[in-house]
């Protein structure tokens, strides 16, 4: 083998091994889920959002630049129109101040908004917190009386479309006509990008890597 021959077969054999090396590091990141938030088990009655009182209420949490959430979003889509008339939903953007208002509205706010009973709302972060999100597409539903059934993802993975165990789980508490008020609450991972750079920051140091 000459020489030039035996340099192409080792760059060849390089860029094979980074390409590979990239890829698991791409699907491991794409498996690893956000930090879990653990909203409160009832309605919070600081939050400013108009809860449904005669159906489930579904309210989730995004940040307006993550990639992640436009799966998430996505998702949503198929669950309010499999569950028509059974389920409402509020979508809160996180808008950190001193931003002017067109920062929040980005194509996930324009694809959140042409879903049939959806609710937009941009929000400061004050009711992320009082539903205690740490990750952007975290998803919280309180039935009719308040009570919170599931908290988590409905992707099954970082920006992936498909199957899940979040938009499943949901959908068997809505088929549920008798909840027990002690029926345990659905968790599921949650895959996005974090809401806040750390549990005691503020909102204005909102990031999301892209």
């Amino acid at each position: 083998m000459s020489k030039r021959h035996a340099l192409v077969t080792v760059s060849i054999a390089v860029w094979l091994t980074t390409v590979v090396g990239g890829l698991s590091l791409l699907s491991k990141y794409s498996l690893l889920p956000g930090v879990a938030g653990s909203p409160s088990s009832t309605w919070p009655i600081e939050s400013r959002l108009t809860r449904s009182t005669d159906s489930a209420h579904l309210v989730m949490v995004v940040h307006p630049h993550c990639p992640c959430s436009r799966a998430s979003i996505g998702e949503l889509a198929t669950l309010m129109a499999r569950e028509q008339g059974h389920l409402q939903a509020s979508v809160v953007f996180v808008d950190p101040p001193g931003f002017d208002g067109s920062w929040a509205k980005t194509d996930l706010w324009a694809s959140a908004g042409l879903i049939p009973g959806v609710t937009r709302v941009i929000d400061d972060g004050r009711e992320a917190r009082l539903f205690s999100a740490a990750t952007s597409g975290q998803t919280m539903v309180y039935d009719a009386n308040g009570r919170l059934r599931f908290t988590g993802g409905i992707t099954v993975a970082r920006g992936h479309y498909g199957d899940n165990e979040g938009v499943e789980s949901i959908a068997m508490i809505l088929d549920d006509t008798a909840p027990s008020k002690n029926a345990a609450v659905a968790k599921t991972p949650v895959y996005g990008c974090a809401l806040f750079d750390s549990v005691h920051a503020s909102a204005s140091k909102v990031s999301c890597p892209r």
